[in-house]
């Protein structure tokens, strides 16, 4: 509600547009009428509003980790439809040190205890957090001094909500000085920690790591002599970088995928494959990931191939598969293994395999990669 004020006041100032939107998850009945009362202030600002509803709870899984997913993608879709150029959340310092008490609790890192992003990017929208520095007992008090009512979440006080625990823990904490303020003060420093740990790992990615038809290759001796830190980050961006996956995996698998790349041992994680060859660390899309992936060439497969070619009429983008790699003798000029071959992308017209660009069997067709090498080491 403040910061639905704050923004009407700054398009009054500047003239600029500013809409605004409540997401109802559908859990609770008193939620419609939350809803309602936001509309209404919002038309009394002069800001058009619009209740975006999520159905997509099943019962099953976090909750509170699905309904926040959810959010983001109603709000880059209300955002893309009404072209804003951001959208703006109302996050604070105490959500800051709340969700750095859930996270030590997992026992985090570096990364998971660094600080709440001011900006980002999901689903192709721009997310702004300009109240971070702001305390929520303060736009209490800014909403009082405006004369302006707003609702409480019924939500925020149950204590079967990790969030809930955690902020009711840092009244605890207050005696040993451990307060919002000092916590984002940790949050930024495990910021700084992580931008030097990635800018080692990004020259790393220069020297060590080559890309081959979509794979990734990491000098195994160079590896080695990484710090575990270090070799983690590198091996986590391949996985993510490779399989177009939102997060990282959790930091046990992680483990034992380091260690079979400190044993030369293959492996697999994340939809992706790793196997010791030639002195290096090869990496690659797992076939079992993308067997069963179909799209018309007009789309991009596994969301990172676009192919193109002379016929597209009847035909679909498909894996290769191992009966396709029977039908393309050359593949071995690729250089890489069969396990990876196997899980590119083909033309198929049914059970027939009209080409294989990335397999010696182009047939006027090519297979062109979204993001290269520069994208994966500038993304670490």
């Amino acid at each position: 509600m403040a910061l639905m004020l704050m923004a009407a006041d700054w398009a009054r100032r500047t003239g600029r547009p500013v809409l605004a939107a409540t997401v109802d998850h559908g859990l609770r009945a008193e939620a419609v009428e939350e809803a309602a009362f936001v509309g209404e202030t919002a038309e009394g600002l002069g800001v058009p509003h619009e209740v975006l509803r999520w159905t997509g709870w099943d019962g099953q899984g976090n909750l509170q980790d699905q309904a926040r997913q959810a959010r983001y993608r109603l709000l880059a879709d209300w955002a893309g439809r009404h072209g804003l150029r951001a959208v703006l959340l109302a996050h604070t310092i105490d959500d800051q040190a709340e969700t750095l008490l859930m996270r030590l609790a997992r026992g985090a890192g570096v990364d998971g205890l660094s600080a709440i992003a001011p900006r980002f990017d999901r689903h192709g929208a721009t997310f702004l957090r300009p109240l971070l520095q702001a305390r929520r007992e303060e736009l209490r008090s800014y909403l009082r001094q405006r004369g302006q009512d707003w609702v409480e979440d019924p939500s925020n006080d149950d204590p079967s909500f990790d969030r809930v625990k955690a902020r009711q823990a840092l009244a605890g904490l207050a005696p040993l000085g451990i307060d919002p303020d000092r916590l984002s003060l940790v949050a930024e420093n495990m910021t700084q920690a992580r931008e030097a740990l990635n800018w080692a790992a990004q020259r790393f990615a220069r020297d060590h790591v080559q890309m081959l038809a979509g794979d990734l290759i990491v000098a195994r001796d160079a590896f080695l002599d990484l710090p575990e830190e270090l070799s983690r980050r590198v091996l986590v961006a391949a996985l993510r970088w490779i399989s177009g996956a939102g997060y990282a995996p959790r930091r046990a698998e992680v483990a034992h995928f380091l260690q079979a790349a400190r044993d030369g041992r293959g492996a697999t994680l994340q939809g992706c494959r790793m196997m010791v060859r030639k002195g290096g660390l090869h990496l690659f899309r797992e076939y079992e990931a993308v067997k069963e992936l179909s799209c018309d060439p007009a789309e991009d497969w596994d969301g990172r191939w676009a192919l193109s070619g002379p016929e597209t009429e009847g035909v679909q983008i498909a894996a290769l598969g191992e009966a396709g790699l029977a039908m393309c003798p050359d593949w071995r000029d690729s250089g890489r293994p069969a396990a990876a071959v196997m899980a590119d992308p083909a033309i198929w017209c049914q059970d027939r395999l009209v080409a294989a660009p990335l397999a010696g069997l182009a047939e006027g067709w090519q297979a062109k990669l979204g993001q290269g090498r520069d994208e994966f080491v500038n993304a670490l």
